[in-house]
């Protein structure tokens, strides 16, 4: 079955669940996942309110499908709430439907189906188009255009690299957050999530994504991957290295991008984005190389030629900022290289390559996080390097790399079952962490690949229903997804335009310090902003689970 997407009948369905839910007064006591359901998994909602029996409705004729008894309360600490939980998941009819809890309310509409994560896929994949630099961009969503001219067509300056004020192309690449600087180190999880989401579940590369190089060459998926390739590989220099971001010296005002007139500057090198330009480069020369091998082999020596100024240069090395005050993304380089060293050798097999890449291994005793994102990649190395099947690893360290995923997976697994919301980051809040909430999903699916447990697959999902309403503020992180999504995130984009919802698509950073903390204000940059590596764990996780 073709993964697609039909904009009329989604509006129509949007539109109407819009009428529904302001009609029956929905109570946010009682969350769950606002899109929905698939038929054959858990669903369990949470309700923060004194309850003790719920039904479930169903939309169109009100007809009760489900009576049943809450269990509870369960002591939620870092929300403060009593929480008592409501078990619905012998409700598999395809529909729609209600939770209704006497003395509470009634529950935002969701739905029951097969093909649930099709629209929220499409929608979160083509904000990735959505944010590209370079050319003009334009969807049409719920009957609203969004749209903007071709920005920062002078990418960009050389004057902090040679001092003297040459331009050299930087064109094209995604906008990384809700600011317009694309940066090497954030693509790197960007680019090794998508990579790593087209290699695990073989369904994207029939996503249509209405791009304009739908039906070329490549896959529509390796198309839009391949936009921020582009302008990576105009990140090199001529000795390999690879600098560190491309920038205004300042971040810019809520203005649209093709507006942001400002000098653009090529920042100095850091080994970080020299490490990451080398992973991405080498694992992209595999999956484009069936479609393009012309193309695959230039990232290839782009790749060979960025770890050989690696081998070169072994010390850790910041970028020199020069005054430059936009996103830092500094982090020592351990993990950038173990990545690089993975996907090197899993592109080549290259012998030298696997060596090092296994004393780094070992330099790391095996270890797997539980959480990671731009400033510790080394899971992404790890994964290649157990669910390869080039010869000549040394077999007890692919165990041990194995056993601490799985043993890593479990600890997921019981900090989602312990938590009120089933949060699979329990009680942990920092800058982004709901983008760190969606990544954990690929930890899950890479312990799944070895013992595919189902309650894997299961905190994999109960990850996307925290993000899509089963949280403490009962409301999708999503915008232009699910009931009450954020309406004014920190995007310059949305701040800057005329058009009254905010563009779609796009995961909201989260709340921090403390659960409660998010504010859906367009000054929140800390917990209401958005970036390309949020959004990248959200499409990897929501790709896990295509129609059947």
């Amino acid at each position: 079955m073709h993964w697609l997407f039909c904009g009329l009948l989604v509006l129509s369905g949007l539109l109407s669940l819009g009428r529904d839910l302001e009609a029956d007064q929905v109570s946010t006591a009682i969350r769950l996942n606002t899109i929905g359901y698939l038929p054959g998994y858990p669903k369990v909602a949470s309700i923060a309110a004194d309850c003790q029996r719920f039904s479930v409705l169903r939309k169109g004729d009100n007809a009760v499908v489900l009576e049943g008894i809450v269990t509870g309360p369960v002591s939620n600490a870092d929300t403060g709430e009593q929480i008592y939980l409501a078990d619905f998941s012998s409700v598999i009819e395809p529909g729609s439907y209600q939770l209704d809890v006497p003395g509470v309310g009634r529950s935002p509409v969701f739905r029951i189906a097969e093909d649930l994560y099709v629209e929220p896929f499409y929608l979160v994949m083509r904000g990735m188009y959505l944010w590209r630099c370079g050319t003009a961009v334009r969807a049409v969503y719920k009957g609203q255009v969004f749209e903007h001219g071709a920005c920062h067509l002078q990418d960009a300056w050389l004057d902090l690299i040679i001092r003297d004020h040459v331009r050299k192309d930087g064109t094209k690449g995604w906008h990384d957050a809700g600011d317009y600087n694309k940066y090497v180190v954030n693509a790197g999880v960007t680019v090794g999530c998508l990579l790593r989401a087209w290699e695990d579940f073989p369904a994207v590369s029939k996503l249509l994504l209405d791009i304009p190089e739908s039906g070329g060459q490549l896959p529509d998926f390796l198309a839009e991957v391949k936009w921020e390739l582009d302008w990576l590989l105009t990140m090199q220099d001529k000795d390999g290295s690879v600098f560190h971001k491309l920038s205004t010296k300042d971040f810019g005002g809520f203005i649209l991008p093709e507006q942001e007139t400002t000098d653009r500057y090529f920042v100095p090198w850091s080994s970080a984005a020299t490490a990451d330009f080398t992973a991405m480069m080498a694992m992209a020369s595999r999956h484009l190389r069936p479609y393009d091998p012309n193309y695959a082999q230039r990232c290839l020596d782009a790749a060979w030629k960025a770890y050989g100024f690696l081998k070169a240069h072994p010390d850790n090395h910041d970028p020199d900022m020069k005054g430059v005050t936009t996103g830092a993304y500094t982090t020592k380089d351990p993990d950038d290289r173990l990545w690089a060293a993975a996907e090197l050798w899993e592109a080549t097999g290259d012998p030298d390559v696997l060596a090092d890449l296994e004393d780094r291994i070992r330099a790391i005793n095996c270890k797997v996080d539980i959480d990671f994102d731009w400033g510790s990649v080394a899971n992404l190395g790890l994964f290649t390097y157990v669910a390869s099947s080039r010869p000549n690893r040394e077999p007890n360290l692919v165990q041990r790399v194995s056993e601490n995923i799985l043993s890593v997976a479990d600890q997921i697994v019981s900090t989602a079952r312990s938590h009120g919301y089933a949060r699979p980051l329990g009680s942990r809040y920092y800058w982004g962490c709901n983008g760190s909430v969606a990544r954990q999903s690929l930890v899950l699916m890479a312990a799944y690949r070895f013992q595919p447990r189902p309650e894997y697959m299961q905190t994999c999902l109960d990850a996307i229903n925290h993000l899509f309403g089963r949280n403490c503020h009962g409301r999708s992180y999503v915008t232009g997804l699910g009931y009450m999504p954020p309406m004014y995130p920190h995007d310059r984009r949305s701040g800057a335009d005329k058009v009254v919802d905010p563009w779609p698509g796009y995961l909201v950073g989260g709340p921090w310090p403390r659960a409660m903390d998010w504010n859906d204000v367009q000054s929140d940059y800390r917990t209401n902003e958005i970036a390309i590596n949020w959004n990248a764990a959200l499409i990897y996780a929501l790709a896990a689970f295509p129609p059947q």
